[in-house]
């Protein structure tokens, strides 16, 4: 037998540098017959495991998600939950199959052992041969499915991730929608108002333009009458004629005036022969109304019983203004718009005597309350002219503190009274009548405890009346005389 070799000459054949071959390890194939290549073995290529694949696409989703949409997150997420659903079932499938196999082995095992028993010499010992691979064998599945455990466990967390995520990429798919929608909405509330807008701009254009059209035509017909009646002797007419028609209203308006002046000395005449007392004094505030006798038949009025009324201002009711039973009243901020009437009773005949008019308000009391208001607390400088019903001795001044929530009586660092607005409280003006009644005030901090304050000035007083009422009402509380809440 002589061996052949292939014969090599002397020539020795380069490579270029720039070839590119297809593999970077020596090629696989089977020689035939004459050194003919019969077939390449072509490796089987395997592509990488399922979870990779979801590990590198979700490597890739973090890092191009601040160059991605929201939908397309949404959607990515979407494709991998799919995945990961795909390898959990992938796992479970392995899971089943691992039981079965441990199954076998153990029939397997128990078979072989059942041989043992029965077999000798060589026999016996390759069947404990057997039975130590099958052992070995159970515990690479054993290891095998402890891998497998751990790989569900991972699956499991990435499909959690990824469920986690699918459900935070869809809820801001959903609030950028529904920005989206308001910033539309919005859009055509602003498109909408400015059309109405344009619209109502037009409306006043025409209109406007209507109107001057109008006013231009009235102006040219009046132009044209001026220049037909524009002629110097009917100016003249109507100039002589507007002089002796203003001549005739002095005539008359003076002719007028006398006979009201008549008219009025002659009812006060009437009025003064009919009557017994008259009221005398301004219907006003700061003012103090007097009983008088005006005729020789009047009874002396110490002898007589006087009461006073307010009417209501269309006079279909009167109500008593109780204690105000002397013959000098005045009037206080209640009686603003009111007319006042007295009864004088004596021997069983009652005389009824009317104000001329309504109480007005004092010109000066409107500024002097903006001035009060402007201030959280007022200190008034007054008098105590009685004390419980009873004179008090002392004439000392001490401090009337009117706050917006309580109503002090102080005098120095001694307080007589301190209480807060409540029902119990009455404030209203004094009706004991004397010559300081405009300047007085009644005030009952609670039960059993009263004064009758005189202040500095009727404008002061005024104005403590309607301060402290207004302070009172803040607090729900109606602050008045006795039986004057309704007049409130």
């Amino acid at each position: 037998m002589t061996r052949v070799s292939p014969e090599i000459g002397d020539e020795v054949w380069t490579v270029s540098s720039d070839v590119s071959f297809r593999s970077n390890q020596f090629p696989k194939y089977k020689l035939g017959p004459n050194n003919e290549i019969l077939e390449e073995i072509k490796e089987e290529i395997k592509g990488p495991p399922l979870k990779e694949v979801v590990l590198n696409e979700t490597n890739q989703l973090t890092e191009q998600h601040k160059r991605l949409s929201v939908r397309d997150l949404a959607s990515k997420f979407d494709k991998n939950l799919a995945a990961a659903a795909k390898l959990s079932e992938e796992a479970k499938i392995k899971e089943v199959a691992s039981l079965d196999g441990h199954v076998l082995l153990k029939k397997l095992r128990d078979a072989l052992e059942y041989l043992k028993g029965r077999l000798a010499g060589r026999n016996k010992e390759d069947v404990e041969r057997a039975i130590s691979l099958v052992e070995a064998l159970a515990v690479k599945l054993t290891q095998k499915e402890g891998e497998l455990i751990q790989e569900k466990f991972e699956v499991k967390k990435l499909v959690n991730f990824l469920k986690q995520a699918s459900e935070d990429a869809k809820k801001l798919v959903n609030q950028e929608k529904s920005f989206a929608c308001a910033e539309i909405e919005s859009a055509r509330a602003v498109v909408q108002r400015i059309g109405e807008a344009l619209d109502e701009q037009e409306r006043n254009q025409s209109s406007g333009k209507q109107q001057e059209l109008e006013e231009l035509i009235e102006e040219v017909q009046e132009a044209r009458r001026i220049r037909l009646m524009h002629q110097p002797r009917k100016v003249v007419d109507m100039e002589h004629e507007l002089r002796e028609l203003r001549l005739q209203i002095r005539e008359k308006c003076t002719i007028s005036v006398n006979l009201q002046n008549r008219l009025a000395m002659s009812m006060k005449a009437d009025e003064n022969t009919s009557r017994v007392y008259e009221i005398s004094g301004s219907e006003s505030l700061s003012s103090i109304l007097r009983i008088q006798p005006c005729s020789d038949e009047a009874i002396d009025l110490p002898k007589c019983s006087i009461q006073w009324y307010r009417l209501s201002p269309q006079c279909s009711r009167r109500e008593p203004i109780l204690g105000a039973n002397k013959c000098v009243y005045a009037p206080e901020p209640i009686d603003v718009g009111r007319v006042l009437q007295a009864d004088i009773t004596s021997n069983g005949l009652k005389v009824t005597i009317t104000t001329k008019g309504p109480i007005q308000q004092a010109l000066e009391l409107g500024s002097y309350l903006e001035t009060l208001l402007r201030k959280p607390n007022n200190d008034f400088s007054v008098v105590i002219s009685q004390m419980n019903g009873r004179n008090y001795s002392s004439h000392s001044a001490h401090v009337f503190h009117i706050g917006k929530t309580k109503i002090k009586l102080s005098r120095g660092w001694i307080t007589k009274a301190r209480d807060s607005y409540s029902r119990s409280m009455q404030l209203c003006g004094f009706r004991g009548g004397g010559n300081s009644a405009a300047k007085s005030l009644f005030w009952q901090s609670r039960k059993g405890q009263s004064f009758v304050l005189v202040f500095e000035s009727e404008r002061e007083r005024n104005g403590a009346l309607i301060l402290a009422r207004k302070y009172a009402s803040d607090c729900n509380v109606l602050l008045a005389g006795p039986d004057d809440d309704v007049l409130l």
